[in-house]
């Protein structure tokens, strides 16, 4: 454990720490932007080795020693300062008044700083603008004695070049920068410089008055000039124009000849272009409808074969399919009602096949008879339903229900001595149609086997040549007999 005497110690160790960093603290000092910190008392020496007079700090700060250095700030703020100078003398000797205002402040130069604070610490704003004033007053006096009045009035920059350069050398050396130099209007006491605006006055309204005369001859003399310049341009122009004007017409007469030549070129060009158009077009017509005939004769041609066969093929598969479909269905009906159902329309099958199969085989025989023609076994079979013909033919009239014919004959007689009855009679079984009419009709012919026409009987028993076509006959030398095949 501590002792007293030793906390008692410490204690006093901080408090003299802290009281030095507050001390140190308290000196430690910061320039402003608008001011001049300058410290000032035992500063050290410069390069030279020379001891400093003061330190100066601008824009940043600095430790200032207690005891052996101190501080004080100078205001960087603008000045103006009028200077209303009367009765300088000018270098043609004569007194002009020169009122003007400038505008100073003191210097952040490195050197300039040390003669501001050499020379100015201390003093107050006015001070310092009273210090000013005074060099300025002696240094405006000593330009205006070196240069003319007509110069001072004429040549204002340079003048105010010559202020600057003497004005501001000498304020630097008390650590002051001239900023701005504006001088009000130049008077003096012999009215010298009025008298000089005057003469320029009047020289500047004569060289005007001059000028405008000049300007109005020059002006006359232009306008008769370009008067006659106009003129003989007018006259040229006009030459030129009516020269233009006959080229233009023979060029427009050229221009139009070569139109219509070639005018009447193109409409015989084009008159032999459609021709030639007109026949191509006319050719491939053609051929296209030459072409559209091929194709719609190839197209009726396929129209009726198809008409033809096509129905043909589908019968026969239609045939086909309903006999498959009957024979399935009657195949399934017997397979559904037992064995003995089966048995039964399996026989019946049978039967039916084998008189399917004899009428075709009977079919076969009578084509076979008829010398394998199918066409002479088809007349076979029908003259074989002759009788069932002749028998439609009669049952014709016979249900005509005729309760009483009444025949009247003024002369008692008719052709060939016959009676008018008889005639009657006669004339109405006529009306029934023959045999060989009703063949005929239908397209077949009698077999040789059931006679023969006359005529063709009759040319072959006079051993006259007798020519056989389709449905004609033909006898050499004499009318054509004809007989049907």
């Amino acid at each position: 454990m501590l002792s007293m005497p030793f906390l008692v110690l410490i204690v006093v160790a901080v408090i003299l720490a802290f009281s030095i960093l507050t001390a140190a603290l308290s000196r430690y000092r910061r320039c402003p932007s608008d001011k001049l910190l300058v410290i000032y008392g035992k500063i050290g020496k410069d390069a030279s080795g020379e001891a400093r007079s003061a330190k100066c700090v601008h824009g940043g700060a600095s430790f200032v020693w207690p005891v052996i250095q101190d501080y004080q700030y100078l205001d960087l703020k603008p000045m103006t300062i009028e200077i209303d100078l009367k009765s300088a003398l000018s270098r043609q000797n004569i007194r002009i008044n020169v009122p003007s205002v400038f505008t100073v402040a003191i210097s952040t130069d490195e050197g300039d700083m040390i003669n501001a604070a050499v020379r100015m610490l201390g003093l107050g704003a006015q001070q310092i603008k009273d210090l000013a004033a005074d060099i300025i007053l002696g240094q405006l006096r000593q330009v205006i004695a070196t240069m003319d009045i007509e110069e001072i009035n004429a040549d204002r920059e340079k003048f105010l070049a010559n202020v600057t350069h003497s004005v501001g050398a000498e304020l630097r050396k008390i650590g002051l920068k001239l900023i701005n130099v504006n001088v009000k209007d130049l008077v003096d006491e012999s009215g010298y410089i009025e008298a000089l605006g005057k003469k320029a006055a009047a020289q500047a309204i004569n060289q005007a008055k001059k000028e405008v005369a000049e300007q109005e001859r020059d002006g006359e003399i232009g306008k008769a000039n370009a008067e006659q310049e106009r003129r003989v341009k007018v006259s040229a122009a006009d030459a030129t124009a009516v020269r233009g004007e006959n080229e233009a017409k023979i060029t427009i007469a050229n221009s139009e000849a070569d139109r219509r030549e070639r005018e009447a070129d193109a409409e015989r060009r084009a008159s032999a272009a459609e021709k030639i158009a007109i026949a191509n077009a006319l050719k491939e017509a053609y051929e296209a409808e030459k072409n559209a005939e091929v194709k719609r004769a190839e197209r009726v041609r396929a129209t009726q074969k198809a008409d033809m066969i096509v129905p043909a093929e589908i019968n026969k598969e239609k045939i086909q399919i309903d006999a498959d479909a009957k024979a399935e269905q009657l195949r399934r009906e017997a397979k559904g009602t037992g064995d003995a159902s089966y048995l039964k329309m399996e026989g019946e099958a049978r039967g039916i096949f084998e008189v399917l199969n004899k009428q075709a085989e009977g079919f076969k025989k009578v084509v076979e008879a008829a010398g394998k023609d199918p066409q002479a076994g088809a007349m076979l079979m029908i003259v074989d339903k002759l009788p069932e013909i002749v028998k439609m033919q009669v049952q014709a009239i016979s249900n005509i229900k005729l309760d009483k014919v009444l025949v009247w004959d003024s002369n008692g007689s008719g052709k060939d001595g016959a009676p008018a009855a008889a005639n009657f009679l006669s004339g109405m079984l006529k009306s029934l149609p023959p045999l060989k009419d009703l063949l005929d009709l239908g397209g077949m012919n009698l077999p040789e086997f059931l006679g023969k026409e006359k005529e063709v009987e009759a040319a072959k028993a006079s051993g006259k040549q007798v020519v056989k076509e389709k449905n004609s006959t033909k006898q050499s030398g004499d009318t054509p007999i004809k007989e049907k095949e």
